[in-house]
């Protein structure tokens, strides 16, 4: 499997110069269908378009074409965090707060391996936050193996998309019961 390491020390720099924020470069797929999931952002929207990952995906193409640092064939995936985004940086877990989040521990803490609630911030190299029915919890970033956004309403709310250029649109039309009266579905 390919040096994770090694794929963000040649991919950052590329998606730096595009103006972008790496979130998080992860192999996954196994030997059937590996794929190389590349997820960034904008920092100042905290998203990415259609077109930023057309341009960023164009440019890794190239750099791995150039390097090959993965051996065997892949597909490669370049996308947006999305609304239950992960959260793989320290500073997630502050840029985030108030929102709710579900983390994964490598190890119990207080008999509690997932934590569910809402993200007070960092101190240091720790994280806290409120455990739903249970407690306020500070935990060592390190001992976080996995962690992710939960979709709520603020959570929407917050992530509306800048654009909806090109998103299709429909309108909800009334029932008419005389339609459906005549086809016998009343």
């Amino acid at each position: 499997m390919a040096n994770i390491a090694e794929l963000t020390r040649l991919i950052e720099p590329e998606a730096k110069a595009l103006g972008f924020a790496l979130v998080r470069i992860k192999m996954f797929g196994g030997k059937s269908d590996p794929t190389l999931q590349v997820m960034a952002e904008r920092p100042d929207t905290r998203q990415l378009t259609i077109d930023d990952c057309a341009e960023l995906s164009r440019r890794i193409s190239d750099l791995m074409d150039e390097n090959d640092p993965i051996e065997e064939a892949y597909r490669l995936e370049v996308s947006s965090p999305g609304i239950d985004r992960p959260l793989t940086r320290l500073a997630d877990f502050d840029d985030w707060k108030g929102f709710e989040a579900r983390v994964t521990l490598d190890a119990p803490i207080d008999s509690r391996k997932q934590l569910t609630g809402i993200l007070i911030g960092t101190e240091g190299d720790n994280i806290t936050i409120d455990v739903r029915k249970h407690k306020t919890m500070t935990v060592p970033f390190a001992a976080i193996i996995d962690a992710k956004l939960v979709i709520t309403d603020a959570l929407l709310k917050a992530t509306a998309p800048l654009s909806v250029d090109g998103a299709e649109e429909y309108e909800d039309e009334p029932a008419d019961d005389d339609a459906a009266d005549q086809e016998g579905l009343n």
